[in-house]
């Protein structure tokens, strides 16, 4: 899948992946996708937790090498 913008949040652990998304989702224009990637994982919850609680719309999530890249498009 194909983002807009990437956020490396390896080596970080909750709630920080969440904080540093909603932190940067802020910087995206409507429509557009943003790859989190991301070793710790709760983000396999916490990630559609949270796009359901803002509105944002929870794309997809892959599993490459012990880290998750997930796949968020901003409202």
């Amino acid at each position: 899948m194909k983002a807009d913008q990437t956020l490396d949040c390896v080596g970080l652990y909750c709630p920080m992946p969440i904080y540093k998304t909603a932190q940067k989702i802020k910087e995206l224009k409507p429509g557009e996708v943003l790859e989190v990637i991301a070793d710790d994982k709760g983000i396999r919850k916490d990630m559609p937790a949270w796009c359901n609680t803002t509105g944002n719309e929870y794309l997809a999530i892959e599993e490459k090498n012990g880290e998750f890249h997930v796949f968020v498009r901003k409202k």
